[in-house]
């Protein structure tokens, strides 16, 4: 992947876009359609059920996370009796990303386009506020203004240099982008299977914005920073 078409996946997401991202052949070999959180509306949600159709998810960086108390989940499990059940690993190997399940209080149900879209955005709200040094604030919202077990599912970054899945990769394209690095994600699928890279590649094109490799998409990162991976 060219320098040019990834500055231009950056500036198509800074403006609103979803942009897909590959993983790795190595690893998951999946594609995830990815919108910046603070552009999700009910559409954006739309979106993401129809068209790439896997589980959406909020990615929040890790320690936003952990300023807000957040564990992941099998940190949680592990102290009951379903500890047997955090000790196994799919088979690419990763632990995973998930921590709590959360429904804004504002919502009817939790599962509707539009009610996932507010948890969304109040969510957004709650990591801009702790991005951004406000940990009190956000965490009395957080912890005022959410129910859990809900509908949406809080991924928590763990940074590519200890986690190289879609979860650290939008992270990681949303810094890139300047932005508050929280995103929404969602697995593309076909039927029956996870949709293969040529077709997802090919479903981008026709939304009018672009695939990125994961690959890349670190290179290109440790290539133009002085810092230690996130």
């Amino acid at each position: 992947m060219s320098v040019d078409s990834l500055l231009h996946a950056i500036e198509l997401f800074k403006s609103g876009k979803p942009v897909f991202i590959h993983d790795s052949s190595t690893r998951e070999d999946e594609v995830d359609m990815v919108y910046h959180a603070s552009f999700i509306t009910y559409k954006e949600v739309y979106m993401l059920r129809t068209v790439a159709g896997g589980l959406i998810c909020y990615v929040m960086p890790y320690e936003v996370g952990r300023a807000l108390g957040l564990k992941f989940m099998d940190e949680i499990l592990s102290i009951t009796e379903f500890k047997d059940l955090t000790s196994r690993r799919l088979s690419y190997g990763d632990k995973p990303a998930f921590s709590l399940w959360v429904n804004y209080v504002g919502v009817k149900t939790g599962i509707s386009d539009m009610d996932r879209a507010l948890t969304i955005s109040k969510l957004y709200e709650v990591t801009e506020y702790v991005f951004k040094g406000a940990v009190d604030v956000g965490r009395r919202m957080f912890y005022e203004s959410f129910i859990s077990p809900g509908h949406v599912p809080i991924l928590l970054s763990r940074g590519v240099n200890l986690r190289r899945g879609h979860t650290e990769l939008s992270e990681l394209l949303a810094r890139l982008a300047g932005l508050t690095p929280a995103t929404v994600i969602a697995e593309v699928l076909d039927e029956g299977t996870s949709m293969s890279l040529s077709n997802a590649r090919k479903l981008a094109e026709r939304l009018g914005t672009v695939l990125v490799d994961g690959d890349a998409l670190l290179q290109y990162y440790l290539r133009t920073s002085n810092s230690p991976t996130t």
